[in-house]
């Protein structure tokens, strides 16, 4: 837990420090982690061309799975935790060049490339190893690359460190934003909608959100805050698709930048309320767990923005506080669009 907590303090520490660090180290471990998961791709076809198909035959490979919807629906959890980044851009769009035009073609080119690299990858998986080596293993990729990569087999796991430090630098650069851009909204305490004055980064936001990623290493099994965290996102999202189905009917003529078919968040709104609700049958606790989460942001929601008439009691403390940590960050509230990166 130490080194998680290290990592994410080093990550914060950037990301309050420059902005263009922050993207750059982005850059760096996603190049890192895609040429990782192409060397497993042209591994595993080398494997199976020369004749290793034992793992990789019908029906043995499904031999033991579990088809009900429940079990299913859980399966889809790790899945879409790999798929996590495809609603960051979402997130940034103030910092984008062009959103209206780049965020769709983004989506459009990184969707299926991901989806192609991530089948290939477990297609290899498959290809080396048997379905009970890959429950087994605490690293599926360090397995793997112990089987078939012989003298540069000890490359795998700096790889899926890399891999790691993306996925949180990812997650701290974009859901900062959303704080930051919901706090200016008066959707959160103002305090989350503050700039440093020199470096132009949501610092307070940042601290935040660093802070809240280190209070979930509540547990050292991956599986369940996996489960916890795709639970409440899955939750969020149908709830926030389904207040733009409601507009859409409601009022059809407002000014949609980006419009899609209605057919397609009708589709992503059954999807997610299949993530909801079937693994309430198959994995009740964990399911609570993230539904708690949701619900612990209610209080902070009433006491910080929707009751109005607060007493002096609360009000002058949270000022004090407001104020000092202002003036310990060198921030002032945030107005406008942030600059593009």
């Amino acid at each position: 837990m130490e080194a998680e907590i290290g990592r994410g303090g080093f990550l914060t520490f950037i990301n309050c420090y420059n902005v263009k660090w922050a993207t750059r180290t982005q850059d760096v471990f996603t190049i890192a982690k895609v040429l990782a998961l192409v060397i497993i791709i042209i591994s595993g076809i080398v494997w199976l061309v020369l004749g290793h198909t034992e793992h990789f035959e019908m029906p043995d490979v499904m031999e033991n799975s579990k088809t009900d919807p429940g079990h299913i629906s859980l399966a889809f959890y790790s899945g879409v935790f790999s798929f996590a980044g495809w609603n960051y851009l979402n997130f940034v769009t103030e910092e984008l060049k062009e959103p209206h035009k780049n965020l769709p073609r983004a989506i459009y080119i990184s969707m299926p490339t991901v989806t192609v690299i991530y089948l290939l990858v477990n297609v290899a998986y498959f290809a080396v190893l048997s379905p009970d080596e890959l429950l087994e293993s605490n690293a599926v990729a360090v397995s793997f690359a112990d089987r078939v990569l012989g003298p540069v087999a000890f490359l795998m796991p700096l790889f899926v460190a890399f891999s790691c430090v993306g996925s949180l630098n990812g997650t701290l650069f974009a859901s900062s934003r959303m704080f930051f851009v919901g706090a200016r909204d008066g959707q959160l305490p103002e305090l989350l909608s503050m700039i440093n004055l020199r470096y132009v980064t949501p610092m307070p936001s940042l601290l935040f959100l660093g802070g809240l990623s280190c209070v979930m290493l509540i547990s050292s099994d991956i599986i369940a805050l996996i489960n916890y965290t795709t639970f409440a996102e899955s939750a969020v999202v149908a709830v926030a698709v389904a207040g733009l189905l409601y507009l859409r009917y409601t009022r059809p003529n407002l000014e949609r930048p980006i419009k899609l078919n209605l057919l397609i968040p009708i589709s992503f709104f059954v999807m997610c309320m299949f993530l909801v609700v079937f693994p309430f049958f198959v994995s009740p606790d964990e399911v609570l767990v993230g539904l708690l989460m949701i619900i612990s942001g209610f209080p902070v929601y009433f006491l910080f923005v929707y009751w109005q008439s607060k007493p002096k009691a609360i009000v002058e403390p949270w000022v004090r506080l407001t104020h000092s940590i202002q003036k310990l960050l060198w921030c002032v509230p945030g107005e406008g669009e942030a600059k593009d990166v």
